[in-house]
């Protein structure tokens, strides 16, 4: 395929603006925006047939974050390496600064009033850890793999800001920062042996888990392996969105049309459930579909690490596509009762405005993987030309 077509005469050269924008994974772009329509015209939908009060601040979100992934696939990859720990740095210092004065919302404790925008740290830790663990392992000697000394501080890098979420508390997000830690760990080469005892302390460790778990999470998990027990209460929304899911049938009920969703028997149609509405309206061919977009953005996301030369875009590459997955995985099983209602938007499709903005930024990394994928770079960050 063209777009995978390695660099030749331009392999150690410097490229050009035109240059960089001429190797941007146009196609990539084209599937971004056909999703970020998509959600558009749910959200329209969600209003009822109105752009206020989300369809218009999304789409405008989207405009502007759109301008923001062209930026930052244009910026030679070199930086995000050599600015890494101090992206995680400052993600970091929101999280604590949230947990300690932040906004409070719908029981949590997640946002930073900035007025224009409630910034949510969480959001943008998901892409300063990714970049954070690949400049680590970027620079981590190969015998270093092997050496358990050598996982302590990434693991700390991962578990810190996990335990920071958690005290928001935000139990979908700290569950995908551990899912993307984990991948990243995985590429780097830490032997599979060693994912296995973790497991096995976390399974051990449940029990102790489950007395620091707050009431309502405690009630989620339950009503998870029993949706029944509480069919009023919290049992609600994955009830509702049961029905929604099956009465859109195989083509759905139409645009605009969706009755679980217009008559507000389906709670946060806008967020959460979007893609219950979705599936309610254009049935399962409608969702599969979609799923078929964001299948293209992963493959398109693995094949940029494949053929990226220098391990910290490899590295890059994998953690944000793992994160982007991550993201889909959760909101899909979450309102289909597979795994426990956690708060997980869908990308590009849920209203929310960090949650857009970060999820742009990642593609916009990842397409800089690709405009510099033949660029090697030695351990200090330093172009290598051997």
């Amino acid at each position: 395929m063209r777009w995978l077509e390695p660099l030749t005469t331009l392999r150690h050269a410097e490229l050009s603006v035109a240059e960089k924008l001429q190797q941007i994974t146009w196609g990539m772009v084209l599937i971004i925006c056909m999703i970020g329509g998509i959600g558009f015209a749910m959200l329209y939908s969600a209003g009822n047939g109105s752009v206020e009060p989300w369809a218009m601040r999304q789409l405008i979100r989207f405009g502007v974050g759109l301008g923001i992934l062209i930026t930052v696939a244009l910026v030679d990859i070199r930086a995000y390496l050599k600015h890494a720990y101090a992206v995680y740095g400052v993600a970091f210092l929101l999280l604590v600064y949230v947990d300690i004065a932040g906004e409070v919302g719908m029981g949590a404790q997640r946002w930073i009033d900035l007025k224009f925008i409630q910034l949510q740290p969480s959001e943008i830790m998901k892409i300063a850890l990714v970049l954070a663990l690949a400049r680590y392992f970027h620079r981590l000697n190969t015998g270093n793999i092997g050496n358990p000394l050598g996982l302590i501080v990434p693991t700390a890098m991962v578990l810190a800001p996990v335990g920071l979420v958690l005290m928001q508390p935000d139990l979908g997000t700290a569950m995908m920062l551990l899912l993307v830690g984990a991948a990243m760990f995985w590429v780097a080469g830490v032997r599979l042996w060693k994912f296995a005892v973790v497991g096995l302390a976390a399974v051990g460790a449940m029990p102790v888990a489950w007395s620091f778990l707050r009431e309502y999470q405690r009630n989620r998990i339950l009503t998870f392996l029993d949706p029944e027990r509480d069919p009023l209460g919290t049992g609600y929304h994955i009830t509702q969105s049961k029905i929604a899911f099956g009465s859109g049938g195989l083509w759905g009920k139409g645009y605009l049309e969706g009755s679980q969703a217009h008559l507000n028997f389906l709670p946060e149609r806008q967020t959460d459930f979007i893609f219950t509405m979705l599936s309610e309206e254009f049935g399962m061919i409608g969702a599969v579909l979609l799923l078929g977009l964001y299948t293209l953005l992963f493959v398109y996301g693995f094949a940029i690490a494949f053929n990226c030369r220098n391990h910290f875009g490899r590295l890059l590459a994998v953690g944000l596509t793992v994160n982007l997955f991550a993201y889909v995985f959760i909101n899909m099983a979450m309102v289909m009762g597979l795994v426990p209602v956690v708060g997980i938007p869908l990308p590009l499709i849920s209203y929310g405005g960090t949650a857009m903005l970060t999820v742009l930024v990642g593609f916009g990394l990842t397409i800089s993987v690709y405009v510099h994928r033949d660029l090697k770079i030695g351990q200090r960050g330093l172009a290598d030309d051997s």
